[in-house]
C-alpha cells in the first residue's frame, strides 16, 4: 500500500486560547463578521486587535482555569475552539494547559502519564466501540476506567470511544458535537479523560477517538456569529456543509484532530462520514490532514480509520489504516433476519452471494462507475447505480468488520441489537466467524458478553425542540418501512439508561466472555502469525450449501480454511484430504476451533489452518 510522504501544514490562522512559555496566553479567533472584538477574561474585557484577514488576537497575563469569553459587538460567546468549558455550550469557557493538571480533580504530584506507551501495531486491534455515557451506569470516564481490566483479560486490544466533543445538554450520541475540542463534562473532566486512556493503555489497549469534522450540532453552535463563511455548499444530513476551502477553517479543524491525539496521548481517531467532508481543493482536506498526522514522529504508531460510504480505496492506499465496512454487516443481517428496508434493499437479491464476495474480496460493493470515484465530495450514487471500486488488492486489516455498531441498533426504533432478533445458536457462530476472519474485526460493547440491551437514538434537545425531535426521528424510520409504533422515545431522560449492556445474567455473561477470550486466544497464537507471514491472494469461497460457505484464505505460511453454516446444514462440505506425514506427526489440518458441525448442523463453524 502506497504511502504519502508527508509534506509541511501550510499556515494557517490559530484559534482559541494557548498558553505560552513566558506565562502569557495567546487567544485569537476568526470573526470576520465583527466590527470590534474583545476578549472577556475572568470578567473583565480586554480589547482585541484585528489582524486584517477577518482575525483578532491578544497575548496577556492568565492562567490555567480562569473564565472567559469573546464578545463580538456587544455580544458574549464562548470560545469555538475552547478545550474546556466552565459549564454548557453557551457559557463561559475556560483557559485549560494540556501540559498541567487540575488540582480539584487530581494531585498534580501523584499524576502522569506513568510508563511510556509505545503503542501496538493495527494489525494487533480488536476493537470494542463505547459510549461512555451508557458503558457504565455512572456514565464517566472514572467508572469506565473501572471495566478496563475486565476488557484486557478478555483479550480486547483497542477500545473506540464514540465523539466525547461538548454538545447540547446531558446525554447524547455525541455526533452533534459544537465544541469540537472540549470533552463533555457530563463525562468528567479533561484530566479524569487522560486518566482513562492512561488506565486503558497501562493495560496494553489503544484508544481510538470517534471525531466528527464533517458537521456541527444544531444546539449551541455559535460559529455563525463569529464567521457565516465557515458554513456553505450542499448540506449533510445532519446540518449545514462546511466551506473546506477556507484555510481558517481547514485549521480549526485540522487542529482540533491533532490536539486530541496530543493533548490525550490517543492512539488515533475514527473520522465519521468523511464522504460528507465535500472539498474540491488540492490537496483535499483529509490528504492534508494525514500529512499533518503522519508529519510527526510521537514514539507510537497513530491509527486512522474512516467512516466512508463510497466504498473507495483510495485514502487507505495514501496511509489511512483502515475503513468501517458496512458492507459486511448490511449483508449479514439480510442473511439472518430478512429485512430488506432502507440502506438493506441493495443486498436483498441474495446476501449469501454478498456474503461469499465480502469474505474473498473485503466489501462488496466495488462499481466501476468513475463518477464514484470523486474525492471532491460529491453525493454518493443512489442504491441502484454503481458505487466503490475494487479494494482487495489492500491488507486485509484495512476493513473493519462488525455485526454490530452503534448505528445499526440506533436506526430501528426500538434500538434492538442483532443478538435480540437472532438468539444465541446464530448469534454465537456468527460472534466466532467475525473474530476468526483475516479482517480487523469491532465489537459493540456488551457484545463480547453476549449483551442483548437495546441501543436506541437519544438526545436532550432544547425543550422547545422536543417535539421535533421525536417527530423528526417517526419520519426518518418512516421514511425506510420501519414500525414508528414501537420507537423508544429519543427525547426521554430514561432512555440512556436501557442502553447500559452488563449485569442482567452473569452467568449468561461468563459463558459469552469465556467464548470471546477463547477466540481471542486463537486469534493471536495462531491466526496473528499467519497473517504477519503475508496476504498472497484474494479469499477463494465457495458455497455448499443455500446457506452455506466455505472459505480459504492465502497466506505465505499456509491457508485459513472456515467453513460456516447460517440457517441449513451443508452435508457437502468436505473434510480437507491431506494425509499426515507419518502417524507420529499430528494432524496439522485438524480443526482449531468448533462450534458444532456445518455439515449437520444449521448454525455451526468450523476453522483449520491449512499448509
Amino acid at each position: 500500500m502506497s504511502r504519502i510522504t508527508p509534506s509541511p501544514v501550510r499556515p494557517a490562522f490559530p484559534w482559541g486560547a494557548a498558553p505560552q512559555s513566558d506565562g502569557t496566553w495567546h487567544f485569537a479567533i476568526w470573526a470576520p463578521a465583527a466590527g470590534h472584538a474583545a476578549l472577556v477574561l475572568d470578567g473583565t474585557p480586554h480589547a482585541m486587535t484585528p489582524t486584517g484577514d477577518g482575525g483578532w488576537r491578544l497575548s496577556c497575563p492568565a492562567q490555567a482555569g480562569l473564565p472567559y469569553l469573546f464578545r463580538l459587538d456587544g455580544i458574549d460567546y464562548p470560545d469555538p475552539a475552547a478545550r474546556r468549558q466552565a459549564g454548557d455550550v453557551h457559557g463561559p469557557s475556560l483557559t485549560h494547559d494540556p501540559t498541567t493538571f487540575d488540582p480539584a480533580t487530581f494531585d498534580p504530584a501523584n499524576f502522569d502519564w506513568g510508563a511510556p506507551w509505545p503503542g501496538r501495531p493495527f494489525d494487533e486491534a480488536v476493537i470494542l466501540e463505547i459510549h461512555i455515557g451508557t458503558f457504565t451506569p455512572e456514565g464517566s470516564f472514572a467508572a469506565a476506567a473501572r471495566r478496563l481490566p475486565e476488557l484486557a483479560d478478555t483479550g480486547i486490544t483497542a477500545i473506540e470511544v464514540m465523539p466525547v466533543s461538548q454538545f447540547h445538554g446531558a446525554h447524547g450520541w455525541g455526533y452533534d458535537g459544537v465544541l469540537l475540542r472540549a470533552p463533555h463534562p457530563a463525562y468528567g473532566t479533561p484530566d479524569e479523560m487522560r486518566a482513562f486512556i492512561r488506565a486503558a493503555q497501562s493495560l496494553g489497549i489503544m484508544v481510538i477517538l470517534d471525531l466528527v469534522l464533517n458537521h456541527f450540532g444544531p444546539f449551541g453552535n455559535y460559529l455563525p456569529a463569529y464567521a457565516p463563511q465557515v458554513f456553505g455548499g450542499d448540506h449533510t444530513p445532519w446540518g449545514q456543509g462546511i466551506d473546506m476551502t477556507r484555510p481558517q477553517v481547514r485549521a480549526l479543524l485540522r487542529d482540533t484532530a491533532l490536539g486530541w491525539i496530543d493533548d490525550y496521548r490517543l492512539d488515533g481517531l475514527r473520522l465519521d462520514a468523511v464522504h460528507a467532508i465535500r472539498d474540491p481543493s488540492d490537496p483535499h482536506f483529509l490528504r492534508e490532514l494525514l500529512g499533518a498526522i503522519r508529519g510527526r514522529d510521537r514514539g507510537r504508531p497513530i491509527h486512522l480509520i474512516l467512516e466512508d460510504e463510497r466504498n473507495l480505496p483510495t485514502l487507505r492506499e495514501a496511509g489511512y489504516d483502515a475503513q468501517w465496512n458496512d458492507d459486511w454487516h448490511n449483508a449479514l443481517h439480510v442473511a439472518l433476519t430478512g429485512e430488506t428496508q432502507g440502506y438493506y434493499a441493495s443486498f436483498a437479491a441474495d446476501p449469501f452471494a454478498d456474503l461469499a464476495h465480502a469474505m474473498a474480496h473485503g466489501q462488496v460493493e466495488e462499481g466501476r462507475d468513475e463518477e464514484s470515484r470523486d474525492e471532491t465530495g460529491k453525493p454518493s450514487p443512489g442504491l441502484p447505480a454503481p458505487r466503490g471500486a475494487p479494494a482487495g488488492h489492500l491488507p486485509w486489516s484495512a476493513f473493519v468488520n462488525a455485526n454490530l455498531t452503534h448505528d445499526q441498533a440506533g436506526n430501528r426504533p426500538a434500538g434492538e441489537r442483532l443478538l435480540a432478533l437472532i438468539g444465541d445458536e446464530a448469534g454465537t457462530v456468527i460472534h466466532a466467524l467475525l473474530l476468526l476472519m483475516p479482517f480487523t474485526p469491532m465489537l459493540f460493547m456488551g457484545e463480547e458478553t453476549g449483551a442483548t440491551a437495546p441501543f436506541p437514538f437519544f438526545a436532550d434537545p432544547p425543550p422547545g425542540d422536543v417535539a421535533a425531535l421525536r417527530e423528526g426521528r417517526r419520519r426518518e424510520l418512516g421514511s425506510i418501512g420501519y414500525d414508528t409504533a414501537r420507537m423508544i422515545d429519543p427525547a426521554d431522560p430514561g432512555t440512556p439508561a436501557l442502553c447500559h449492556p452488563y449485569g442482567t445474567d452473569p452467568e449468561r455473561e461468563a459463558r459469552w466472555r469465556a467464548l470471546t477470550r477463547d477466540l481471542l486466544a486463537l486469534r493471536r497464537d495462531r491466526l496473528l502469525p499467519l497473517f504477519r507471514s503475508g496476504k498472497t491472494g484474494l479469499g477463494e469461497v465457495s458455497r455448499p450449501g443455500p446457506r452455506a460457505l466455505l472459505a480459504r484464505w492465502p497466506f505465505a505460511a499456509g491457508r485459513l480454511e472456515i467453513a460456516v453454516s447460517l440457517g441449513a446444514p451443508a452435508p457437502t462440505i468436505a473434510a480437507p484430504n491431506i494425509p499426515a506425514p507419518d502417524l507420529s506427526t499430528p494432524d496439522l489440518t485438524a480443526p482449531l476451533f468448533t462450534l458444532g458441525d456445518p455439515r449437520t448442523d444449521p448454525f455451526a463453524i468450523e476453522m483449520r489452518i491449512l499448509p
